[in-house]
């Protein structure tokens, strides 16, 4: 189906319908990330509405499982608090969940070389033994020899200095062991538009539509993907549950999530839809943490 674009007076008129308790509070357009049209309610809260009918079964997946995993979670999360069902008014499901202060780290990038034991925290926290009818997903937290189509999106540095360096990352991470352990709780997202930033520190983690049970290879990534240069280290000391090729899978994810970071910046350079042009310097910056790590 085509991308929906929905205007501050239909979310009114959502909310009288079916949340009537909240229709007077305080309505502003907020910005919104490639899945869902956000807009500020009140003080505490965002109505998030979906693009397309993908991303809204990205939404039940977090009205489904993200309750129960933000309660043990240390940083705040936008945890839905009321669903939206399809109407005559709008033919998807929608959210309202918890708004987190702050700007995300696509604009404002995180400098504090000690968010490294935030984001450590964060994760031990998250990664635990998931249930078995967690939900899988087929580009998260799978060997990273099982992704297919690699090679195409490594066209997007074919110009860059490093890319064979890159490449051997990714070659690497293929041939390390395979996660031996149970399928863990992951994010499945963490990259620069999909966590929030205060004072330079991280302050909040969003959109967790892409959630999944999985190795935790991938959202180790982060260390590379998020965090200032020199912290990687820093971070995986404080995870403490890494072994190495654990660590080599997350340097191969971080070079991936770098191409597609890279690839999404590029679109906007061309004009075309769905392009941030934030991103393909944040990819850039990436690819220079992962080569330059020790």
């Amino acid at each position: 189906m085509d991308e929906l674009k929905v205007e501050q007076d239909l979310v009114r008129a959502l909310l009288r319908d079916q949340h009537p308790d909240l229709a007077d509070l305080e309505l502003r357009d907020a910005s919104g990330g490639c899945d869902n049209q956000q807009w500020r309610l009140g003080e505490e809260l965002a109505v998030r509405l979906p693009r397309t009918e993908q991303t809204s079964a990205l939404l039940r997946t977090e009205h489904t499982w993200l309750p129960l995993l933000a309660k043990r979670l240390p940083l705040p999360t936008p945890t839905p608090v009321r669903i939206g069902k399809p109407s005559s008014l709008f033919e998807l499901t929608w959210t309202i969940a918890r708004w987190v202060e702050g700007e995300s780290a696509d604009h404002a990038p995180i400098t504090r070389i000690e968010a490294a034991e935030i984001l450590a925290g964060f994760l031990r926290a998250l990664h635990h033994q998931a249930p078995a009818d967690a939900p899988t997903n087929p580009t998260r937290g799978i060997p990273p020899a099982a992704l297919h189509r690699v090679d195409d999106r490594f066209e997007v540095i074919a110009d860059y200095a490093d890319a064979d360096a890159a490449r051997k990352v990714w070659e690497q991470a293929v041939a390390a062991s395979a996660w031996q352990g149970p399928p863990l709780w992951l994010h499945g997202d963490l990259h620069p538009a999909n966590v929030v930033v205060r004072d330079g520190m991280l302050a909040g983690v969003i959109d967790f539509g892409e959630m999944c049970a999985g190795d935790p290879a991938a959202d180790l990534s982060a260390a590379w993907i998020l965090l200032p240069a020199g912290a990687a280290s820093r971070f995986f000391d404080s995870y403490e549950r890494a072994d190495e090729a654990t660590i080599t899978r997350a340097r191969g994810w971080a070079v991936l999530r770098a191409l597609d970071l890279i690839g999404i910046g590029q679109k906007a350079r061309l004009g075309l839809l769905g392009g941030k042009p934030a991103w393909e310097p944040a990819g850039y910056a990436t690819l220079e943490r992962v080569l330059t790590a020790n």
